[in-house]
């Protein structure tokens, strides 16, 4: 793991916390909001989220699942923390990082993220722990926003890729459904949601 360049992720990340969410707004209607509820109807049992950030998906979690939600920024852990408790959402919050989980091995029988491996330092790393967490068998869904495969779109992405990452250390260009597969995972289904940027990936540990 780089821890250089991880804290500086997450240092970009306290600072904006407080107004993600207006910063996301554009991207949320356009793209992600109307697709969470899709993917939080697919889990069951015990549950990880990677990146619960704010606490978007929080409103859907269903009742009968048991979820565990980390981030590895403390500003928006604590947005998350106030969101659960204002929905009155059973949820356990944790301080931590996927590129490091601090669980056992096979412990969730889901995980899911929507929006996270775009950010995350090193996402292979950080897909490994995922699958190392995860039982046989288990489930990972992905909401993420990837690189187009259109050729007029690909250089457009890679051009403005530094500036996203300077401005809140996310990439557009990352390879999302390779890297799922080179971590281990095999992949369900892909579906493509908006164009061929945003895909809804389910695989299995």
């Amino acid at each position: 793991m780089d821890k250089k360049r991880t804290s500086s992720i997450k240092r970009r990340y306290d600072r904006i916390s407080a107004i993600y969410d207006f910063l996301d707004a554009p991207m949320e209607l356009m793209a992600f909001k109307k697709h969470r509820e899709t993917v939080l109807n697919k889990v069951t049992g015990s549950v990880l989220e990677i990146g619960v950030g704010t606490g978007k998906n929080i409103a859907f979690y269903p009742d009968d699942a048991t979820i565990t939600a980390i981030d590895f920024s403390e500003k928006m852990l604590e947005r998350a923390k106030k969101r659960a408790a204002k929905l009155q959402k059973n949820v356990t919050l944790y301080h931590m990082d996927v590129q490091q989980l601090e669980f056992e091995d096979n412990v969730f029988d889901t995980a899911f993220s929507t929006c996270v491996f775009c950010s995350v330092p090193d996402p292979i790393e950080g897909l490994e722990e995922v699958k190392r967490v995860l039982k046989p068998g288990g489930q990972f869904i992905l909401l993420e926003h990837v690189l187009s495969e259109r050729r007029f779109m690909q250089p457009l992405m890679n051009l403005f890729n530094p500036v996203t990452v300077r401005l809140w250390g996310a990439n557009i260009n990352r390879k999302t459904c390779e890297n799922v597969k080179k971590a281990g995972f095999k992949i369900i289904n892909e579906t493509n949601l908006s164009l061929d940027i945003v895909k809804l990936i389910v695989a299995e540990a």
